[in-house]
């Protein structure tokens, strides 16, 4: 299946205890499903201290399934993601204004 939501989309969270949020894909798993957002699922990592690091309790985004997010498009309005093939390339558009993304 073809990924509908890459590195750099800017996505809303549909559901989950940050529902609402927007945030910008820093990586995706198409294997697991999941994606990291910046800012988004955050939790505390405790790290002890090392000669290069100091240690302490560093916050880390954890993933989150693809499901759960909707990509905005250029109005700042979350929409689906649809494929269709201009000029002989594959190209991804959002379903709500018919734009390339």
């Amino acid at each position: 299946m073809a990924a509908k939501l890459r590195k750099g989309d800017k996505v809303r969270v549909l559901a989950g205890r940050d529902s609402g949020r927007e945030g910008q894909i820093v990586s995706v798993d198409p294997k697991a499903g999941k994606a990291v957002v910046e800012g988004i699922n955050m939790a505390i990592r405790h790290t002890r201290q090392s000669q290069t690091s100091q240690g302490g309790r560093i916050p880390k985004a954890l993933p989150i399934d693809l499901s759960n997010l909707a990509i905005l498009d250029g109005d700042g309005k979350a929409t689906r993601v649809g494929f269709r093939v201009e000029d002989g390339k594959k190209v991804r558009y959002a379903k709500s204004t018919g734009d390339v993304i």
